[in-house]
């Protein structure tokens, strides 16, 4: 029964991941860095945000051929599923009227998007192509995660930023606050393995 909770987990915290993404859109306020660059290309390639968010996952996920990094089911349907719910999710959601309003969808779409994080990587099926980059790095390298995600989101950030991207309030709050969501979150839906039957 352990494996059906997992991919169950893995889906709904994926889903939600894409979900969260599309009501930050929507408030217009600013992005977290992966998504700046996202929208910046999307404008370039002539493409939704969704299959835009799709392509650069699968791309990313090239790069950990070098880094020797080994992606797990969770990986891949990470790939597949987080671009398709951000575009379903944008087809029903309408966008909201007023500063105030939007602001609340902001807050909302970042403590969802925390959630969503601690769901699917709490499901222990694999991480996501980006933060198995960063983990492929830190091995390969030794440099501290700190200075390796630093180095990561910055350059992520400054090349949608020049593609058009949205930065704004919602980059800031983004980046002050996931970490502590995620953070008290994952403990929450972390599956732990199930042990092996004692002795008798």
């Amino acid at each position: 029964m352990m494996m059906p909770r997992r991919l169950f987990q893995l889906f709904w915290g994926l889903n939600l991941y894409g979900f969260a993404m599309a009501v930050m859109l929507r408030a217009n306020l600013g992005l977290d860095p992966w998504d700046v660059l996202h929208q910046g290309l999307a404008s370039r390639l002539g493409l939704s945000f969704g299959m835009t968010v799709n392509l650069v996952g699968a791309a990313v996920l090239l790069l950990w051929w070098p880094l020797r990094q080994r992606p797990g089911l969770g990986t891949l349907c990470n790939i597949a599923v987080i671009g398709t719910a951000v575009d379903l999710s944008l087809m029903i959601l309408p966008t909201p009227d007023g500063y105030a309003m939007r602001c609340i969808w902001l807050a909302s779409g970042i403590v969802l998007n925390g959630i969503a994080g601690g769901a699917y990587i709490g499901a222990g099926l694999g991480p996501g192509p980006r933060d198995g980059l960063m983990t492929g790095f830190c091995r390969r390298t030794g440099w501290p995660v700190k200075w390796v995600r630093t180095s990561i989101e910055i350059g992520v950030l400054a090349i949608g930023w020049l593609m058009g991207g949205t930065v704004g309030l919602g980059t800031l709050l983004y980046a002050a606050t996931i970490g502590w969501i995620v953070h008290h979150a994952l403990p929450f839906f972390t599956i732990a393995p199930r042990e092996a039957p004692a002795l008798p």
